[in-house]
């Protein structure tokens, strides 16, 4: 089907633009970003969980733009860590901290923990102006490492090893990574969807109008 109106992916981040835009290959939406809407207020990721950060980032956005739009929250979980650094991941070694700062901090909590099974998070969340939303998620179980493996990827992906590869997901490519990561599931889980997404938009649309 035909949607006519754009979905709004709430996010500057061009590689998060270019996922999505590759996910809905074949589909006829038109996608927009945040940077075809002028200024938008920021958005505080203050949830306790992915899903509350995912709803909260599509809903406000949908909100601001008048919309339907698309966010995604997505962390890694160590299980010796107590599921940290949870939603802080990016920002596990303070507020503006780097990829390595956040490594670092992450090879130093791990000091002398046998169990290092973790496990990628990512939840994705539809959302209209209104409020109702619809969530997919997808998870990567791994195992961290002891030191930085690769030089692809980003966040933490050179202490992520990923066992049925054999590989650190820095070491892996971007198709490679994209097939089996938790941002990869949620995404197909999504595109195996996005035709009833669609039709969900439009009844939407229909019953509240705005």
């Amino acid at each position: 089907m035909k949607f006519n109106k754009p979905i709004v992916l709430a996010t500057r981040n061009e590689g998060k633009i270019s996922e999505f835009k590759r996910l809905i290959t074949g589909f006829d939406a038109e996608i927009k970003a945040l940077k075809d809407f002028g200024a938008i207020p920021p958005i505080e990721e203050d949830g306790e969980t992915f899903e509350d950060n995912a709803y909260k980032k599509a809903w406000l956005t949908a909100k601001y733009v008048g919309l339907p739009a698309i966010a995604d929250d997505s962390g890694l979980m160590v299980n010796a860590l107590g599921g940290a650094p949870g939603v802080y991941s990016a920002r596990y070694a303070g507020e503006d901290a780097t990829d390595e700062e956040n490594n670092l901090k992450l090879l130093k909590a791990m000091e002398g923990h046998e169990d290092r099974e973790a496990r990628f998070m990512c939840t994705i969340a539809i959302a209209v102006p209104r409020g109702p939303a619809l969530i997919y998620e997808g998870i990567c179980e791994g195992i961290i490492t002891s030191e930085l493996i690769g030089d692809h990827g980003f966040g933490y992906d050179p202490l992520f090893y990923y066992p049925p590869m054999k590989k650190s997901f820095a070491q892996l490519s971007s198709d490679e990574k994209n097939r089996v990561s938790h941002r990869g599931k949620a995404m197909e889980e999504l595109r195996s969807e996005f035709d009833k997404v669609l039709i969900w938009l439009e009844q939407r649309l229909e019953e509240e109008p705005f």
